[in-house]
Order: C-alpha cells, then structure tokens, then sequence
C-alpha cells in the first residue's frame, strides 16, 4: 500500500483512496453513479488492494443472490411451501 501512495503523491494524481472511503462507495460504484474523478480513485485502489476487490465480489454475488431470492419467492410453489412451514408449528 506505502508503494501504492507513494506512486500516486509523487505523479501529482489524485488523493489516494482509503478502504474505508473505498466501502462506502462501493454501492455508487456498482449502480454506475460515481463521477469521472471519483471512479478514477476507485479503480486505481481496486486495482491495488486484494482486501477491497474481494469485498466489491463478495457485494456482486451478495447482490446476485437477493434477486434470485426475490424471483423464487414471488413463485406460486415456493410460497405454498413457505406457507406450509410457517403453518407448520401451529398444528404441533
């Protein structure tokens, strides 16, 4: 990471990006919704932190999950079945 900012400071780039700043972006980032400049810092501490890029998949398949989720509920067996549990302990 020092080798990363020392690179930046010294071709007179952007401020570094932090990871804690890196997190709070990365919802803005995945809906295409940060500017030029800020996405540029993005990119560059992506490209450098293995942490970060693993959180930004882990967000992707998190993402993916939930709508898949979303899509199975809204089937008329899935939510027979759902209905069946939930029913289930009142007839014990």
């Amino acid at each position: 990471m020092r080798r990363f900012l020392d690179r930046l400071r010294g071709r007179g780039g952007p401020d570094p990006l932090m990871c804690q700043e890196f997190v709070e972006l990365v919802t803005d980032y995945l809906e295409g919704a940060l500017a030029p400049d800020e996405r540029a810092r993005f990119d560059a501490h992506l490209a450098e932190c293995e942490g970060c890029t693993r959180y930004v998949e882990q967000i992707r398949t998190t993402v993916a999950v939930a709508g898949r989720t979303r899509d199975l509920e809204a089937r008329p067996e899935v939510t027979q079945l759902l209905g069946a549990f939930r029913d289930w302990h009142r007839r014990r």
